[in-house]
């Protein structure tokens, strides 16, 4: 009986929440400072960093109990984070009804970066966002996530300047975006 009472306040948590929801905690201008920095960061490296964020799960994913981490890898594939020429894309995905953050790093760049590294990136945008202090968790992760796509996947002198490696936009996806329909 518990199991079904916590399901039922975890569904009543996420149709509560809406898109108003993430623009109190990320306003327009706080997006338009996160794609410039996400676009500045891809200067740097040949990686895609996408930002994701929902206020909460669609009806179906909540139905079968799924976690923000099927939700993330989902919106993986469905916003093409893996189709980078060297497997180094990551999508940062966050879902407010759950406070749940979750990275999702392609093969490429993810085989070269230990579990532990992830988990404290994750723990510093979780510390910075139960303060409150949104752009502070993600202006933090897109620069812990930049060093890391530098160190391994550099844009190099010797790259023609006619490659685009920013393959993919740079805004942050939000919930109601028709790029996350079901």
């Amino acid at each position: 009986m518990a199991g079904v009472f916590s399901n039922l306040l975890r569904i009543l948590r996420h149709r509560w929440r809406d898109e108003s929801d993430i623009r109190r905690a990320i306003p327009p201008t706080m997006l338009d400072r996160l794609m410039r920095r996400v676009a500045a960061s891809e200067q740097r490296h040949t990686g895609e960093i996408r930002i994701c964020i929902e206020a909460g799960l669609p009806s179906s994913y909540l139905w079968r109990g799924a976690t923000a981490r099927e939700r993330a890898v989902t919106l993986f594939g469905k916003l093409r984070v893996w189709d980078t020429e060297h497997n180094n894309g990551v999508l940062i995905y966050l879902l407010l009804a759950d406070h749940a953050i979750e990275i999702v790093a392609d093969r490429g760049l993810n085989r070269l970066v230990d579990t532990g590294r992830w988990q404290r990136l994750v723990a510093h945008m979780g510390d910075a966002f139960s303060a409150g202090r949104y752009e502070d968790g993600l202006t933090q992760a897109l620069e812990e996530v930049s060093a890391l796509l530098v160190a391994h996947f550099p844009t190099l002198p010797s790259d023609d300047p006619q490659d685009d490696f920013n393959a993919l936009p740079d805004r942050p996806v939000l919930q109601g975006d028709p790029l996350l329909k079901e």
